[in-house]
């Protein structure tokens, strides 16, 4: 579903110079699977998700979504995924039921209203419909988010951090909609830092360093090649350099 080969990306800053932000870095997600993508600041990762979404442009490489060249076929690769960004960009004026429907008219959804509604009740965000988003708590601006985000009904999940910001029962909650997706067969890239949470939901992780992915396969297989008993640890092990 998802599969990225050699991709590059360069960036060019006056306090670091010309640098590799993604250097070369090949990975596959299949549909109704979770991908953790960690790695600590600066690693690529949020670079990695911005060029699948068509946001960045890559100066190497393939993106193959759902068999679509992302590349080659920018607007088509957009209709079958979604992003969903760290931060909730949300219109302070505008209500969660219209920005969910505009994005859903912006998508050519049809019925856009009764798709609205039912999309709302079900991310638990119906009773604050016609709430300024201004108003909404962060938990509550998250799920209208992932609203937003699942408004066309994307083949394609990318989650920057999409807990960011929540209390206990919202991360929870948010997770148990991220496993809702992958169980509907969505392809889903999940970026976290909270190594907790990336155990409880995802099916497979890669870990990325300086731009290249440093390990990848299963929870228990990364960490029988770090040498560690948890994720956190495992981790630190494979990011941090050598004393």
């Amino acid at each position: 579903m998802i599969q990225l080969l050699d991709l590059v990306k360069r960036f060019h800053t006056p306090s670091r110079g010309a640098f590799l932000a993604v250097d070369h870095l090949s990975l596959s997600v299949e549909g109704g699977e979770i991908y953790g993508l960690l790695g600590p600041n600066g690693a690529g990762k949020t670079t990695t998700l911005r060029m699948l979404a068509t946001l960045v442009e890559p100066d190497g490489g393939q993106i193959t979504l759902d068999g679509v060249d992302r590349i080659r076929e920018p607007l088509r690769a957009r209709g079958i995924m979604a992003y969903v960004p760290a931060e909730a960009g949300l219109p302070e004026r505008l209500s969660p039921r219209e920005v969910v429907r505009l994005f859903a008219n912006i998508q050519g959804t049809a019925h856009a209203a009764e798709r609205t509604d039912e999309l709302l009740e079900r991310m638990g965000a119906g009773p604050y419909a016609d709430t300024p988003c201004s108003d909404l708590s962060t938990g509550m601006k998250r799920r209208v988010v992932l609203a937003r985000a699942l408004i066309h009904e994307p083949r394609v999940l990318l989650l920057d951090e999409p807990t960011d910001g929540l209390d206990v029962p919202g991360r929870r909650d948010v997770l148990a909609l991220v496993r809702e997706q992958a169980e509907a067969g969505r392809a889903v890239i999940l970026s976290s830092h909270i190594m907790g949470e990336v155990e409880r939901v995802v099916d497979r992780v890669g870990v990325m360093a300086q731009g290249r992915l440093v390990a990848e396969g299963t929870l228990a297989q990364v960490m029988a090649d770090a040498g560690a008993t948890n994720l956190d640890d495992a981790f630190l092990a494979l990011v941090e350099p050598s004393p």
